[in-house]
């Protein structure tokens, strides 16, 4: 997801160039003879839009030592973390942002630092086969924003990032359920497919995880409750491939061989047969 980067950076450069003209400070360097927190601000902002970070930076830091009682102090500091997050510093950059949420927490831009926290944990998130914390703290990061400023200009954009954030979430149950159900361990791929019904039903994954329940009741013998969930597929998602699969299986007359070899053989197919299309 770190093809999202570029974007970010550019929406939020053009957000804060707008927050830094609505202040009227146009500052000539080669002018700026008193070093007043509104005039570093605007220098350091300049240095910023030519991606000069690590000049930008030094201003900063400045203003933070030289004025801490004054606002530009505050949004220096939530500068500092943007840049971090520009050059991809993300551990840096929440931890900055952790410590400007501590302190400031009535801040009137308060809501950029969870949003931007939130973005650190996204833009990490590399795919549904690694580590699922970084989709646990962005979540919770973007809920924190929808949720304690539902009239933020970020909140749309962080309602759009959790659906897919839950997806990538879905999909990692997904693949570890496939894993064990490859394995014939059906009580622990159970637990994942169901995990995926309960907590992500709105999920393009739910037809899926209903079917993979139909193959883990019929492996098991229990073919009324393999049955009742095609059944669910059937009326929920009657164009699916899934139903089509489920029905496969419980529409047979095998019913009385569910432990012969081509049983697991017929699931074998299927699921080989899913994998290839993926």
């Amino acid at each position: 997801m770190k093809n999202l980067s570029k974007f970010a950076f550019i929406f939020l450069i053009i957000c804060l160039i707008i927050s830094c003209s609505q202040n009227n400070q146009i500052v000539n360097v080669e002018d700026a003879s008193s070093e007043t927190p509104e005039n570093l601000y605007a220098l350091a902002m300049q240095d910023l839009e030519k991606e000069n970070y690590e000049k930008a930076k030094v201003q900063f830091d400045k203003i933070e030592f030289n004025f801490p009682l004054s606002s530009e102090a505050i949004q220096s500091q939530i500068m500092i973390a943007f840049i971090q997050y520009a050059q991809m510093n993300y551990d840096e950059a929440i931890f900055q942002l952790n410590r400007i949420i501590n302190r400031y927490p009535s801040h009137k831009n308060i809501d950029y630092a969870y949003y931007m926290k939130a973005i650190c944990n996204f833009e990490q998130i590399e795919n549904e086969y690694l580590d699922g914390s970084y989709n646990t703290e962005a979540l919770e990061s973007f809920n924190q924003v929808i949720n304690r400023f539902p009239e933020s200009k970020y909140a749309r954009d962080s309602e759009q990032k959790i659906i897919l954030i839950k997806e990538n979430i879905a999909a990692k149950h997904m693949n570890i359920a496939l894993f064990y159900l490859k394995q014939k361990k059906y009580l622990a791929a159970m637990r994942r497919y169901k995990k995926v019904i309960d907590d992500h039903s709105e999920s393009k994954f739910t037809p899926e995880a209903l079917h993979r329940l139909v193959e883990i009741y019929y492996s098991l013998g229990m073919i009324e409750d393999a049955k009742k969930t095609a059944s669910v597929i059937g009326y929920n998602y009657p164009d699916s491939k899934w139903y089509r699969y489920s029905y496969e299986l419980v529409g047979s007359d095998k019913n009385d061989k569910i432990n012969d070899k081509s049983f697991f053989d017929k699931i074998s197919n299927l699921l080989t047969r899913e994998d290839e299309k993926k």
